[in-house]
């Protein structure tokens, strides 16, 4: 496995400990359908939480949270409704990005709910 996918599956795991943590329910993790995927879903509440997971080993090029671009946000809506129309779910929704820079052992994170609206 490439350096990149270790760290990016060692984030979600600290992401997945830390939403848990903060009593969030785990639904599903790395969720696909067709070519789209989501790190995970989870329900904080009555709400379904759709998460985006960016884990760098440091922030020289910005945070980890900029690289969710407008295309990527579009993309995650798509998979967000399919997930939604394949349960048949009717709940508020929303987009949580959790950002991690993971250097020499130490993890920060920043949640930031509500990260975009679709």
């Amino acid at each position: 496995m490439a350096k990149h996918n270790e760290l990016g599956k060692k984030g979600e795991e600290i992401a997945i400990q830390y939403l848990t943590e903060k009593g969030y329910e785990i639904l599903e993790r790395n969720w696909r359908n067709r070519h789209k995927e989501v790190d995970i879903i989870a329900k904080d509440g009555e709400d379904l939480v759709i998460v985006e997971v960016k884990t760098r080993r440091s922030s020289d090029y910005g945070d980890p949270f900029i690289a969710v671009s407008r295309q990527k946000q579009a993309y995650l809506i798509a998979a967000a409704n399919a997930f939604i129309f394949s349960h048949n779910l009717d709940c508020n929704t929303r987009f949580d990005i959790i950002s991690i820079v993971h250097n020499n052992g130490n993890s920060e994170i920043e949640h930031i709910e509500d990260a975009f609206l679709p």
